[in-house]
């Protein structure tokens, strides 16, 4: 069964009115035909933390939100103090247009389980996807190395460039087989609406 994006969003649980509202605003009009809604939790010592990433593909855009919140003290230095029985939550939402016509590299990774008895119909372990568009990256440095085993010399460093837009990774285990299904659903609507749209 295909989820619709509200259905989608509001098994996501995590604020669902809200990520709902601004990915609609961000759409403008468009209707919705495949997407991923990714919740990421964690744990940092006591704290759990979570995170909801959202893809939609709709026609020639794909929109994507991603929406975290934050404990209000830690979010504004302890400035502002909650009034008695509200929320001391802030959650921070941001949302980016991307036109298909941008995206430059769209890559799909699957895992199999029993890869010697691979069947078509058996669903996948997990998926990453990899999308970039913007060449937006992270620059990983390491001191630069000298083939002198004697030098002392600072060579400086060196680095490589990655180039990461959006890295989900999608596991049966943790979300279950229907999300998976449905990242590679939308990957591939997303790999023909590539083609259809491509400059």
């Amino acid at each position: 069964m295909t989820l619709s994006m509200r259905e989608a969003i509001e098994r996501g649980g995590f604020y669902p009115a809200l990520v709902h509202h601004t990915v609609t605003e961000a759409l403008d009009g468009r209707e919705a035909s495949h997407q991923i809604v990714h919740v990421d939790t964690h744990f940092d010592m006591e704290e759990v933390h979570r995170h909801i990433t959202v893809l939609v593909l709709a026609d020639d855009v794909v929109v994507v939100a991603h929406l975290d919140d934050h404990d209000l003290e830690a979010d504004d230095g302890g400035l502002h103090q909650p009034a008695a029985g509200s929320s001391d939550t802030v959650a921070r939402i941001s949302t980016e247009v991307v036109p298909v016509s941008r995206i430059r590299s769209l890559i799909l990774s699957e895992v199999h389980r029993h890869p010697d008895r691979f069947v078509p119909e058996r669903g996948l372990a997990e998926v990453t996807l990899n999308m970039h568009w913007t060449g937006g990256a992270r620059f990983e440095t390491v001191p630069a190395e000298c083939a002198n085993p004697d030098c002392m010399a600072d060579h400086g460093d060196s680095g490589t460039w990655v180039p990461e837009d959006i890295v989900l990774r999608i596991a049966a285990t943790a979300e279950g087989d229907t999300a998976v299904d449905e990242a590679r659903s939308f990957v591939r609507a997303l790999r023909r609406a590539c083609v259809k749209y491509a400059r």
